[in-house]
């Protein structure tokens, strides 16, 4: 009797001991009762059956962080960048998410993974590049109506890095050096083309300068000359003796030549001087 009573003793320490749980704070355990699904513990201290139920699952409460990985993603214009995401999801109904998907955190990410392809796919490199707010609100809103047939809450999708890949990068590289040489060759070409219309305005103004001084010269000649035959006619001999000193001066100009060898001078100087004239 004494081991009897030993034996029983034991088994009520060993069903004690397997009946209570103690759950902690941030989590939430499935039980299931020969193999069905009986309830859920909340943190602190509960008992349960040891003999035909047992805790199956435990879930927490708490936030959950997925890291998506880095992933290749091909644009709506045949550019491959590289993007990568992070997904903060709650566990908002524990029965589904044990029962209605075999690992959420796997079929999260995957999900995840797949809308974010297809929403970059859709779109031009630099409109992917520079739409992070745009991708993710549309990454969210596409996660968000299968996440809580799983029991789960999405509150926030956020997109850590996008960025064109190796090769893209040093394609874009090269493109934006041959545009800034392009830039450099059109301005270059366009200063010579702005030079030669100011060296052709320029020459055409001093052309008409020119031409304006001469008509100026052309004026003030014949004035003078129109002066001089007045003056003439009332007063010879002062007009003799204008054109007798312009005539020395031209002949002094031609003896100091160098080209000139020989000059001829009238013999009479005062006659000829008066035949320019017109005198008797």
């Amino acid at each position: 009797m004494p081991e009897l009573s030993i034996a029983i003793l034991l088994l009520a320490i060993i069903a004690i001991v397997k009946g209570v749980r103690i759950v902690p704070q941030g989590e939430e355990w499935v039980v299931e009762r020969l193999g069905k699904f009986k309830g859920i513990l909340s943190p602190g201290l509960s008992v349960i059956n040891p003999i035909l139920s047992k805790v199956s699952y435990k879930v927490t409460t708490k936030d959950i962080i997925l890291e998506i990985p880095e992933q290749e993603v091909i644009t709506a214009d045949n550019a491959v960048i590289l993007a990568n995401a992070v997904a903060f999801i709650k566990v908002s109904n524990i029965e589904r998410a044990v029962y209605g998907i075999e690992n959420f955190r796997v079929a999260m990410r995957n999900m995840v993974q797949t809308n974010l392809r297809s929403i970059i796919g859709g779109m031009q490199l630099n409109q992917a590049l520079t739409s992070r707010d745009r991708i993710k609100a549309e990454l969210k809103n596409a996660v968000a109506d299968e996440a809580l047939d799983w029991g789960l809450t999405v509150k926030s999708v956020e997109i850590q890095d996008i960025k064109p890949s190796t090769n893209m990068q040093n394609a874009m590289e090269r493109q934006a050096a041959a545009e800034r040489e392009r830039v450099a060759v059109v301005t270059e070409a366009e200063g010579a083309k702005q030079a030669l219309i100011l060296n052709a305005e320029a020459r055409l103004e001093a052309a008409r300068k020119d031409a304006e001084a001469q008509m100026v010269g052309a004026k003030a000649s014949a004035e003078s000359i129109k002066f001089i035959t007045e003056s003439a006619k009332e007063n010879v001999d002062s007009a003799h003796f204008l054109l007798g000193d312009r005539y020395i001066q031209a002949l002094q100009s031609m003896s100091s030549s160098g080209n000139s060898k020989i000059v001829v001078m009238p013999g009479d100087l005062v006659s000829a001087v008066k035949s320019l004239v017109g005198g008797k």
